[in-house]
């Protein structure tokens, strides 16, 4: 392992200590499966398989409201906001 140094806010440190609390884990192999993470979702994609990942959700989720399509940024506004309270 290289051994590296980052500067994380104040907010972030008391979150990592409390996860890796929670998981019985040290914040260090916190930050490791965070970077892991990242970087298996930051492959580069082609332009046709991030077509075919688009498509293939068309359709497969339902909503029971009728103007999703048209007001979605509407409805991200209010679910952040209920999120964020």
């Amino acid at each position: 392992m290289i051994r590296t140094q980052i500067q994380i806010t104040d907010h972030q440190a008391v979150e990592l200590k409390e996860i890796a609390n929670d998981e019985g884990v040290s914040v260090a192999e916190l930050i490791r499966r965070s970077i892991d993470q990242y970087l298996r979702l930051r492959v580069n994609l082609d332009a046709e398989t991030r077509r075919r990942r688009a498509q293939s959700v068309i359709g497969k989720y339902a909503s029971s409201q009728s103007d999703v399509s048209y007001d979605h940024d509407r409805y991200l506004t209010q679910i952040y906001a209920e999120v964020n309270k």
